[in-house]
């Protein structure tokens, strides 16, 4: 199975920690095959623009590398069978949020993962955004709330 994994979670070295060195195993040793957005861009293009000095040739190059970065991401959705989101936060990532909503738009199913025990809800019947929950169980999926589940869940999905 093709498993996008949609999160926050490379903007910090923490993050970067459980997405690498705990979250991406456990995915792969389910038998899933990553697309990770976080690889999908070149690295040395990153360190690049974040090296150029402040002003507005940085804004530039920060402007088209987006673009690159997001036609990657949009690419590998298209690509993938399933999304895999990380919902933790006071609120779920925005650019998770969307990739949320551009993999049900094509269909995908879509797995939550939201380990983090704050209320984050519109109200009592949901445990993360209403929209963003309706997205990940309408697509047949499910929000699930420890790593222990992801086997079982995937699983699931697969059959």
């Amino acid at each position: 199975m093709k498993l996008y994994v949609a999160s926050p979670l490379g903007f910090s070295e923490g993050g970067r920690h459980f997405h690498d060195e705990v979250l991406i195993p456990r995915l792969v040793a389910c038998g899933c095959e990553i697309l990770d957005p976080w690889k999908l861009t070149d690295e040395a293009k990153l360190v690049a623009v974040a090296r150029m000095p402040y002003g507005e040739v940085r804004r530039e190059a920060w402007r088209e590398l987006s673009g690159e970065i997001g036609h990657n991401n949009a690419l590998a959705i298209a690509q993938c069978d399933a999304l895999f989101a990380v919902l933790d936060g006071s609120d779920v990532d925005s650019g998770t949020a969307a990739e949320i909503g551009y993999a049900f738009g094509l269909k995908k199913r879509i797995i939550g993962y939201r380990s983090d025990f704050r209320l984050a809800a519109d109200n009592e019947g949901t445990i993360v955004n209403l929209q963003v929950e309706y997205f990940i169980r309408e697509s047949g999926g499910t929000i699930i709330t420890a790593l222990d589940e992801i086997a079982d869940t995937l699983g699931a999905l697969g059959s």
